[in-house]
């Protein structure tokens, strides 16, 4: 299963008051577990910097005049996503934003369900908890000490352990799952098998239950009557 953690900063709130993304971090899951790849790019939103937007994440309007706007990299966002799954911090937020711009290129809207909303899943978890990036890192032990102020990419990362820890931790898929396909000193490589799950056991364990168990139990259900579950 692939799935995209990401993040986005902005010059504001809302786009419908004409603010605009300036960031837009992604990160690559596939069967909960990354994969190296990501998605970075800094972007021109074509207007000022209001002080508080630049007191979140540092970004200054000199600072992206000379990236590329969102319409240059529209096409390589959107296949760097695919159709997978969006796990994002409050996603009712940059949802909102990416359509906004997608929208003004007259480009299909991004469907709201695609997104998995990390914040409604901790308040889930932990009614009347801190539910905030930070908090849910230091919930879980995650280190955010680089996170002096947001940044999309940092918080991808950020957020891509939390997930994992808000979904029931790394144990499901976790590394230790490895499935090498030819020894090394054999002249092979091994190779990781993420999506590895057990095989059905060679010969079937021995039954535990004696015939005296077995005796016992039959004698039992033949008290039950003719309607009894056990008989049906």
């Amino acid at each position: 299963m692939r799935e995209i953690v990401m993040d986005t900063e902005t010059t504001g709130l809302d786009p419908a008051e004409g603010h605009r993304i300036v960031e837009i971090g992604a990160v690559e899951l596939l069967n909960h577990l990354p994969t190296g790849r990501i998605y970075h790019q800094y972007i021109n939103p074509e207007r000022d910097m209001p002080a508080e937007a630049f007191a979140v994440h540092g970004l200054s309007a000199e600072r992206l005049a000379r990236e590329p706007v969102f319409a240059a990299i529209a096409e390589a966002f959107l296949a760097f996503i695919g159709e997978a799954p969006l796990v994002i911090h409050n996603a009712s937020f940059d949802m909102k934003f990416l359509n906004a711009e997608l929208s003004a290129l007259g480009l299909s809207p991004l469907p709201v369900e695609r997104a998995v909303d990390t914040l409604a899943i901790a308040r889930r978890r932990f009614p009347g908890s801190p539910a905030g990036l930070d908090a849910l890192c230091r919930r879980f032990g995650v280190d955010n000490s680089a996170r002096e102020k947001h940044g999309a990419l940092l918080d991808s990362e950020l957020l891509a352990e939390v997930y994992l820890e808000l979904i029931g931790g790394r144990q499901p898929d976790l590394v230790a799952a490895f499935a090498p396909t030819a020894r090394p000193e054999q002249g092979g490589s091994a190779q990781v098998a993420g999506n590895w799950r057990p095989g059905p056991r060679p010969a079937p364990l021995r039954p535990r239950l004696t015939e005296a168990d077995l005796a016992r139990h039959a004698a039992f259900i033949a008290t039950l009557g003719e309607g009894a579950l056990w008989r049906r």
